[in-house]
């Protein structure tokens, strides 16, 4: 379960300032609501996509013994 920034707070800044989970929690909710979304929601999406891009994807470079290397968005 997701237990962080939601929206509305995330909105109001800049989303460099989001962190991975808040990226790949909204990337994962918008990508299964892609047949709904309408212009907004499409471009609030796209924004995610291509911050997740600028930051090289979602993935953590070596796994430790509390994390593996992909970011859950739960």
């Amino acid at each position: 379960m997701y237990v962080g920034r939601d929206m509305t707070e995330l909105s109001m800044m800049s989303i460099d300032q989001w962190t991975e989970k808040e990226l790949a929690y909204f990337h994962h909710s918008l990508q299964q609501m892609t047949p709904y979304l309408n212009a907004e929601g499409a471009s609030i999406h796209r924004e995610i996509i291509l911050e997740i891009e600028n930051r090289g994807g979602l993935k953590h470079p070596e796994a430790t013994w509390t994390q593996g290397t992909e970011v859950h968005p739960d």
